[in-house]
């Protein structure tokens, strides 16, 4: 939780968690007087930004090792960002263009592989 502070450089208004009682403890000694929303489903947004990882993971049945976990996310990320582009965001024609884009680059970066 501190490295997240740092990183965002403010601290927030509202603090939304499980029920894990080790936030509340790291709120308090980090001196955070955010409102701390608790509660069952309540961190739904944050959970469901990996669920991609956490089902492909049970597809591959696990991994086997911190090293071999590292290495598929770094990979993972990097295809799975180049080509979900958020299709709320972008119109249809623009859409098509970053598409193709990302699979042009996709195709160099195998053949070169």
């Amino acid at each position: 939780m501190r490295k997240l502070l740092k990183r965002q450089g403010f601290a927030p208004n509202v603090v939304v968690t499980d029920k894990l009682l080790s936030y509340g403890a790291a709120k308090r000694e980090l001196g955070l007087s955010a409102h701390h929303e608790q509660g069952l489903r309540r961190n739904n947004r944050a959970e469901n930004s990996h669920q991609v990882v956490r089902r492909r993971e049970r597809k591959m049945q696990g991994l086997k090792s911190p090293g071999s976990a590292q290495r598929f996310l770094s990979l993972h990320f990097a295809v799975y960002n180049t080509f979900n582009l958020q299709r709320h965001l972008v119109s249809r024609r623009p859409l098509r263009l970053f598409r193709a884009e990302a699979a042009e680059q996709w195709q160099a970066a195998t053949v070169a592989a």
